[in-house]
């Protein structure tokens, strides 16, 4: 055989070759935790599952953890006693101190809009607790061998490693679907997210229950805030300090600091959205 001959077999070899199948072990789960349902679906081609059953249960404890220290429900739990001024952050479990930092960065990020020390009572970081257990039940399933992972925490998304698409056979993004907070059939927007995290506030489940840390009254700024970005509790800061401040946010997001993230928001008195 020629070498010509011999390049072309070589070539129709390679091309008709079949392609390997990859069989993708998934499991689906929910779980109800803060008054809410928290939504997990993870797939592996490496893990059992078995595996991923014991991930997800790994995550339910961490979120049952989460409540019993930032619970403002709970009189025993750090955040209550934290309200009460029977602890200091120094004393407090070092989840509690992260979380602390956290809202202090957001605070000034928001100028102020998100302000978890300005709410009746005391303390409060509920704006950021359920995007920051979303992105630490992620990292939860990926170190239990999870390769492909969506948690849904109302509203708070925490992704991973994109869909796999057994039928193509090929990894898609995760398709998170935005809807009219007046009508709940529709979607208004759809994002595609690989990793990352989405948070969205509205009156979508708890209706008007933001408040406006500079007034004291409910949040008038925005009728729904959807934040895309790296960090699921900044995201789900965000978007509740932009339910605040409404189209006045949208020069936070010049700073470097937010360089990563993006707001898309329903107006609140105009039929309209925007985004940068």
């Amino acid at each position: 055989m020629d070498g010509i001959n011999h390049c072309k077999a070589l070539w129709l070899k390679l091309a008709f070759k079949p392609k390997k199948i990859v069989e993708m072990n998934r499991v689906q789960s929910e779980f109800e935790v803060w008054g809410t349902i928290v939504f997990i679906e993870c797939a592996s081609s490496t893990v059992s599952k078995e595996q991923l059953q014991q991930g997800i249960q790994a995550a339910l404890v961490f979120c049952q953890d989460v409540d019993e220290l930032f619970s403002t429900y709970k009189e025993g739990s750090q955040i209550s006693q934290l309200r009460r001024g029977e602890i200091s952050i120094e004393n407090c479990e070092e989840r509690v101190k992260e979380v602390w930092q956290l809202c202090t960065q957001a605070r000034d990020l928001s100028d102020g809009a998100f302000d978890p020390w300005a709410v009746p009572g005391g303390f409060d970081p509920s704006g950021l607790v359920k995007g920051w257990a979303a992105d630490n039940c992620a990292n939860i399933l990926l170190a239990a061998g999870a390769e492909h992972i969506h948690v849904n925490a109302a509203g708070d998304l925490a992704l991973r490693g994109g869909f796999f698409d057994e039928i193509t056979q090929s990894v898609q993004p995760w398709s998170i679907g935005v809807i009219n907070p007046e009508n709940k059939m529709e979607v208004l927007q759809v994002f595609t997210i690989t990793d990352g995290a989405i948070a969205t506030s509205g009156t979508y489940e708890r209706g008007a229950h933001i408040t406006d840390p500079y007034t004291g009254l409910i949040a008038i700024g925005a009728k729904s805030a959807t934040i895309v970005g790296p960090n699921g509790a900044l995201c789900d800061a965000l978007a509740t300090a932009v339910m605040v401040a409404g189209k006045d946010s949208a020069i936070w997001f010049s700073q470097s600091e937010l360089s990563e993230y993006r707001p898309w928001v329903i107006e609140r008195h105009e039929n309209l959205s925007w985004t940068i």
